[in-house]
């Protein structure tokens, strides 16, 4: 079985975002290093960024009832983060479609590649059923995808 790999770096062209991280004593772990699921978190950060910087603060599609649930997450993790390293969490846009999205992702620790990741989201309504994604919006957020 034979699994697809996070693409390790944003593609030329891509709109990016950059979340610098600090990371916290409570974010580690017994071994000392970042917990595995702290990453979903830092993920999440620097994906709001993404859409202040690329697209509209996450919270004008709350106002109008719309959200983008989390339907896949993969992380490969490359290195051990620890408390007090600073991290580059990248983001870009890899895909839009009519519902949903993808996302890529980079941490970096200086010259360090940490992890990648991907995550993909649906576009949902107050009860949680999927709903289309703005015609002018997902416009927009075609133009922040690296052409192909």
């Amino acid at each position: 079985m034979s699994l697809a790999r996070t693409p390790p770096s944003p593609p030329a062209g891509a709109a990016r975002s950059t979340l610098r991280h600090r990371v916290a004593f409570y974010e580690t772990d017994a071994m000392g290093i970042v917990h595995h699921a702290n990453y979903v978190r830092f993920l999440e950060e620097a994906r709001v960024v993404w859409l202040d910087e690329h697209d509209r603060p996450y919270r004008d599609y709350a106002a109008e009832g719309l959200h983008f649930a989390t339907t896949h997450v993969e992380v490969d993790y490359r290195k051990s983060a620890r408390f007090d390293d600073w991290l580059d969490v990248t983001t870009w846009m890899e895909w839009v479609r009519g519902v949903s999205l993808r996302m890529g992702y980079e941490i970096r620790r200086g010259d360090e590649l940490v992890a990648t990741a991907a995550t993909e989201h649906a576009m949902v309504d107050l009860e949680g059923r999927p709903s289309r994604i703005p015609a002018e919006r997902r416009a927009l957020l075609l133009q922040r995808v690296a052409p192909r």
